[in-house]
């Protein structure tokens, strides 16, 4: 896919990856659309992009519909959709109720939406691009955080029936799946959280320059490489990968 004179939309894009994205791509000579619910974050972005700042939650109906009418409206098109806003949970079975569904609604139910509204007008116009930010912890999981491991799987499979369903129709899906990101998300993601991934954490930028070198190519975007081989362990040798993530976690128990 090529940047310049494209239009990209980007959640959660007033800090972080999102934000990151939102520099790089208009540093390559993108159009960008910033979304973040917190407004002075997105219009400082927009700003310093050159883009439009639509502030708003995008994980429901109305502020997606916002979102892409805004853009349509303002430069005619969407090449680039980029579902990153995302919410780092905590917790098991024991997280509260609220907890659980934030997870859902942000991390799920945001990019069911954003395809709901994005997909016919490139099912008219013959293509378009959606991103989704996964996480690894979508392809394998993220100890002490089962709302966001179990919502980013699921944002993993919805990404994958995408493009299962659209590719033949000119939509390119592909989903981003990195490891520890310094951003905010790191640091809500609890002890055992910042324990696993703080040490081979990367820099948001980093993680910018490969999305925008990346699109259009392989399904999976893995800021972090080694990430495919333990994707393959778990497929291939489930209950051995198993052992290897209760080892782990007992290290990180015994450690406290």
């Amino acid at each position: 896919m090529r940047l310049a004179g494209s239009v990209a939309v980007i959640t959660g894009a007033g800090n972080g990856i999102g934000a990151s994205m939102a520099r790089e791509f208009a540093s390559r000579g993108a159009s960008v659309v910033v979304n973040d619910i917190d407004g002075a974050a997105a219009r400082k972005v927009a700003e310093e992009v050159g883009g439009t700042a639509v502030v708003g939650d995008a994980s429901g109906e109305a502020g997606v519909r916002e979102l892409v009418d805004t853009a349509l409206e303002r430069y005619g098109g969407i090449d680039l959709f980029c579902a990153n806003a995302g919410v780092a949970t905590a917790g098991g079975p024991e997280a509260p109720e609220e907890d659980w569904d934030r997870a859902w609604q942000i991390n799920v139910m945001s990019h069911v939406r954003a395809a709901r509204a994005v997909l016919p007008h490139w099912l008219e116009a013959g293509g378009g691009h959606f991103l989704a930010t996964v996480s690894a912890a979508g392809l394998l999981t993220m100890l002490g955080a089962a709302p966001y491991s179990v919502t980013k799987h699921a944002s993993l499979g919805f990404a994958e029936w995408l493009s299962a369903t659209y590719a033949d129709r000119g939509v390119t899906v592909q989903a981003l799946c990195p490891q520890g990101v310094r951003t905010g998300m790191l640091a809500e993601s609890g002890e055992t959280g910042r324990r696993l991934l703080d040490a081979d954490a990367v820099e948001p930028t980093k993680v910018a320059e490969i999305v925008a070198d990346s699109l259009g190519g392989e399904f999976l975007v893995l800021p972090h490489p080694e990430v495919a081989g333990h994707y393959v362990q778990r497929a291939t040798d489930p209950d051995r990968w198993l052992a290897g993530m209760r080892s782990l976690r007992g290290k990180i128990e015994r450690s406290d």
